[in-house]
């Protein structure tokens, strides 16, 4: 009702979210940065994204059933099933939720000099590029879906840094990911997948690293106790309901997968928001 708008509104502009001038409701300029569809960093889009009817039946509507079977009930592989169009929108919609995550792993790379970057499940691509951005000698390969890496592409230009972007289309447990590399990137990847699997695909990070290189692993990662932080608890319900195997892992468990696979050290950054930077040494 027009009452009811008016009052949600006059709320919002207590809130500091509106601004009201002559009888005419606006963003805030805090607020149109992230909800301004023109905006780098609009943020409309993760919301589109995990409401999408995909996200919202696994999570939803199959919950029960999924803490009973002890998985996904989606058909095939769940949300990491082949080429799934679901990761083409979140290629789309969620880079500006990542940038923390992405600023946090460029610090953990030389701001100088030449170094090769790949990223696995590279996505929208804004880990690789803010490596690129702050070295402008970085060379960046990423691997991800044919479609995805269109994505990735077009990002990696809008940035200035797509002479130095490379692309290997695929899946990462099944591609030659190359070697040479001073740094590989598995950015919110493992979490879909059981310990196993995760050692297998470390195991061909730690092939393709140089002597001395380092895995930078994004995920999120709860305590001992696997009910906080809460954000890192809380996904640990998402990969429940969306994959066979997938978890959030503690710290010590992620320690162990690279261990397993061959790195001689693991280091656990703590970010905001349940996520977490583990750097493991090869």
């Amino acid at each position: 009702s027009e009452r009811g708008t008016r009052i949600l509104c006059d709320t919002l502009v207590t809130t500091g979210l509106l601004q009201k001038a002559d009888g005419a409701y606006s963003n805030a300029p805090d607020s149109a940065i992230f909800l301004n569809r023109t905006s780098p960093a609009y943020m409309g889009g993760v919301t589109e994204f995990l409401s999408m009817p995909e996200m919202m039946h696994s999570v939803m509507d199959t919950m029960a059933d999924c803490v009973r079977k002890g998985g996904t009930t989606l058909p095939g592989d769940g949300t990491v099933d082949p080429d799934n169009p679901i990761w083409v929108r979140f290629a789309e919609v969620m880079a500006p939720i990542m940038v923390p995550g992405a600023m946090a792993i460029a610090a953990q790379v030389p701001e100088t000099g030449p170094v090769k970057v790949l990223d696995i499940a590279a996505g929208h691509g804004l880990f690789g590029i803010t490596i690129a951005k702050r070295n402008a000698q970085a060379q960046i390969v990423a691997l991800d879906w044919r479609a995805v890496l269109e994505v990735a592409r077009k990002n990696a230009a809008a940035a200035g840094v797509i002479d130095r972007y490379q692309t290997i289309a695929g899946s990462a447990f099944e591609v030659e990911f190359g070697e040479g590399y001073d740094f590989v990137l598995v950015t919110n990847f493992l979490h879909h997948f059981g310990a196993k699997k995760n050692e297998e695909l470390l195991r061909k990070v730690y092939a393709a690293l140089k002597p001395g290189g380092h895995a930078i692993t994004l995920e999120f990662v709860p305590d001992e106790t696997r009910v906080a932080p809460v954000p890192a608890a809380r996904f640990a319900m998402t990969m429940l309901t969306g994959t066979h195997e997938g978890d959030a892992y503690t710290f010590d468990e992620l320690a162990a997968m690279a261990q397993n696979a061959g790195f001689v050290a693991s280091r656990h950054v703590p970010l905001e928001a349940g996520q977490s930077v583990i750097i493991s040494t090869k």
